[in-house]
């Protein structure tokens, strides 16, 4: 089995990339396994992000490394929270803090302005110097609810709204999630890539 590290301290994540890949003979191991340290993620897209944390995780483990660094956009407020979405409620935010943020930031805006999407950037380094890493890109389209429903997963889901189910990300089943996401969508280009 081909062991990676992962680059997150994120157990939502951690769970999500083991599940899909290791059908696929693939070894997800977290970053936290090697007691690598989280690294300041100074970029300005979601594809910067991504390249320095797989690159830190690389440097410090001497394995491949996958990271990747998503978010959501939502169109009424100018794609924010964007690269900032784990930030979103300040550094120490955390998920409650970030979706009351949200909520507040929506409150009064009609349902046809509510308009989001998950982005995921992901990106696959054989080494800390690789010069042409694998860089991979999944969106999510939904809207953002007045009030959150759903006990699974993690960060946004239970505001993003899917008309299509009518429910939130956070009433699916982990199958169909892994599935449909902005996460399932990159990880499934990523696979792509490995193959050919």
């Amino acid at each position: 089995m081909n062991k990676i590290v992962l680059a997150t301290g994120n157990k939502g994540k951690v769970k999500e990339f083991a599940e899909i890949l290791s059908e696929h003979n693939i070894d997800i191991v977290p970053q936290s396994d090697f007691n690598v340290s989280e690294v300041a993620e100074t970029g300005t897209t979601f594809v910067e992000n991504a390249i320095i944390k797989a690159r830190h995780a690389a440097k410090i483990t001497g394995l491949p490394a996958i990271a990747d660094d998503s978010g959501l956009e939502v169109d009424f407020l100018k794609g924010a929270p964007g690269i900032y979405s784990s930030r979103y409620a300040g550094e120490n935010g955390n998920d409650s803090a970030n979706n009351t943020k949200l909520l507040a930031a929506l409150d009064g805006v009609s349902t046809s302005h509510r308009t989001a999407r998950f982005q995921c950037v992901i990106v696959y380094m054989r080494h800390a110097d690789d010069p042409t890493p694998i860089i991979c890109q999944g969106s999510w389209e939904g809207e953002i609810t007045t009030e959150q429903h759903g006990e699974e997963g993690f960060g946004y889901d239970p505001l993003f709204w899917l008309t299509d189910h009518a429910m939130t990300s956070a009433q699916l089943p982990r199958e169909l999630k892994n599935q449909l996401s902005h996460r399932g969508k990159a990880l499934a280009k990523l696979l792509q890539s490995f193959n050919t």
